[in-house]
């Protein structure tokens, strides 16, 4: 059984409360920054990410010197990060069609943004709150995690788990309670020995381990 609606409200005010410094752990600049670190972030830890763009960014600081690097060059920065050959491909045609379609700037839009090499909807998603201040539901592996465990659903597909939380999260919480989730799977809700006997949200968690 699920949580109910004024569960569900109290662990979105619990977790605001807890967490109320969360926010992006990705570090950018600007719209282009955020763009390029949420696209390298696939299957790599944010703090990882984070030291690789530096070096990117010193090299490649906008959409123009990116759209005309050899993709070999960013191939050689990029290689901690896994995937390395996929992801540099993707920023360079990403940049491209930047250049060319979008007037190269980081398009308004899901469906905009998901016309971008590389970009799904979680990253879409993220530019769309980060950015555009746009209230928006990012399912990473964290929130899904901590959502499912907690008792929000019991799916495991993102697309499904956004659709969920969207309709059963207050709009105002949107934003905000993703990072909060993603600092509390960090820190607490673990995938491996999740830290129940100090979580904040004991008292409303259905404790779903599936």
């Amino acid at each position: 059984m699920g949580l109910s609606e004024e569960d569900i409200r109290l662990v979105c005010e619990k977790f605001s409360k807890e967490y109320s410094k969360a926010k992006c752990a990705l570090e950018f600049r600007n719209d282009f920054e955020l763009l390029v670190s949420a696209r390298l972030s696939a299957q790599c830890k944010d703090d990882r990410v984070n030291s690789i763009s530096k070096v990117l960014f010193r090299k490649f600081p906008d959409v123009f010197s990116m759209s005309n690097a050899d993709v070999l060059d960013i191939e050689n920065i990029i290689r901690p990060c896994g995937l390395f050959r996929t992801k540099a491909k993707n920023l360079k045609e990403m940049c491209d069609l930047l250049v060319k379609k979008f007037d190269s700037k980081v398009p308004y839009g899901l469906d905009n943004l998901q016309k971008l090499p590389g970009v799904g909807r979680k990253t879409a998603n993220l530019i769309m709150s980060e950015v555009f201040k746009v209230p928006s539901i990012v399912v990473d592996t964290h929130v899904s995690r901590v959502s499912r465990r907690i008792g929000f659903h019991n799916e495991k597909d993102a697309f499904k788990i956004e659709m969920i939380l969207r309709k059963c999260i207050d709009k105002k919480f949107w934003s905000s309670i993703c990072h909060q989730m993603v600092f509390h799977g960090r820190i607490i809700c673990k995938a491996q020995r999740p830290k129940c006997n100090c979580c904040c949200i004991s008292k409303y968690c259905k404790r779903n381990f599936v």
